[in-house]
């Protein structure tokens, strides 16, 4: 069986790791096309690295550019490939352009498609990643859900008889690498050191995780700087993980980052992201995959939005949404939850039930 995978941004390099590792193991032909939507090495080559996957076969570079520019140049790219290899499955993941590019490339040319995190729906049309998502789904052969409310939308789209349920690859590389950062304490980049950050700062008195890159949170000036004031006046540290866009919008708003409680840095390696996470105080995020990733790390998470993909992150309050950033000292600090965080993901197989997936469906 010869499977192409289509990635193209961070939280896809991280699904990507298990599920390499499962084709290896299983001898599955696995060719591995990077779209270079996310371009930075933070974003990229890092990742490939730190979790061992195997380097890409192809590298199309789109870089950045408007939805439809970005799109039409992966497609462009990707029927060439596509053509050229012949896979018996394109294996997309997640809800990004790279994902809805290749999808719309490999059904135009009859090549069978798996869809990897289908089913989530956030239902709110105005965000990019729910067109990306509810078009690959409705285009692909094998619908790999991971939870059973995923399950649940599909069938009321009419789509359960192509549907399966196979928990999330997230989960899998998220508690194998949190048992690794348990071993030791990782050393620090440093561009955290040169910006006061340290595990004694760290641990001084407790810190905040962020990440903020949505258009609705990055695109208007006046709701970047309210979104941005308010992190900047939490009475703890704050690691901002700074996406390129968030870097981006900020220059052309002349917003400073760097003021107050946070700290801007560069999005760093999975790994530490794990640690850093795993020993904060919480996370404060507008990114869907990473409300998930602190659920299963056990950090309480506030997300900067009004809906999440993964409704099982708001359980007994480990993760709550809020789109009004006026008390969010307040929500961020709130009592820890008691209870402890439940398995609704998986137990940390499911690259192994997506390769049985892909060779029933054959």
């Amino acid at each position: 069986m010869k499977v192409v995978s289509v990635v193209g941004a961070r939280p896809q390099f991280v699904k990507l790791a298990p599920v390499d590792h499962a084709f290896k193991a299983e001898g599955v032909d696995h060719i591995i096309i990077h779209t270079g939507q996310h371009y930075d090495p933070e974003m990229s080559e890092s990742f490939f690295s730190e979790l061992n996957i195997s380097p890409a076969d192809y590298n199309l570079g789109v870089g950045s550019g408007s939805h439809a520019e970005q799109t039409a140049s992966m497609m462009v790219g990707l029927e060439k490939l596509f053509l050229q290899e012949q896979p018996d499955w394109v294996l997309v993941f997640g809800d990004t352009n790279s994902t809805l590019a290749a999808a719309l490339a490999a059904v135009k040319v009859h090549i069978k498609i798996a869809h990897l995190e289908a089913g989530l729906r956030s239902f709110n049309r105005r965000m990019p990643e729910e067109h990306n998502r509810i078009l690959t789904d409705h285009a692909s052969d094998l619908l790999l859900a991971p939870t059973p409310v995923a399950i649940e939308h599909l069938v009321h789209e009419g789509l359960g008889e192509k549907s399966l349920m196979i928990g999330d690859v997230m989960t899998d590389v998220c508690l194998n690498t949190l048992e690794r950062v348990k071993v030791s304490e990782s050393e620090l980049p440093a561009a955290f050191t040169e910006n006061g950050i340290t595990w004694d700062f760290l641990k001084a008195g407790g810190y905040f995780v962020a990440t903020i890159h949505r258009a609705e949170n990055t695109d208007d000036e006046a709701r970047l700087k309210e979104v941005v004031s308010a992190l900047q006046a939490l009475p703890l540290p704050v690691v901002l993980m700074t996406h390129p866009r968030l870097a981006a919008k900020s220059k052309d708003h002349g917003i400073e980052l760097n003021q107050g409680a946070v700290r801007s840095v560069k999005s760093v390696a999975y790994p530490l992201m794990i640690e850093l996470m795993s020993k904060s105080t919480g996370v404060i995020t507008d990114s869907g995959g990473l409300q998930k990733e602190a659920y299963i790390v056990g950090a309480p998470c506030t997300t900067i939005r009004t809906e999440t993909e993964w409704p099982e992150t708001l359980h007994d309050g480990w993760n709550v949404l809020t789109a009004d950033v006026s008390d969010l000292t307040a929500i961020a600090l709130r009592a820890r939850p008691t209870n402890p965080t439940g398995k609704p993901y998986g137990d940390g197989k499911a690259a192994y039930e997506l390769v049985a997936a892909l060779r029933n469906f054959s």
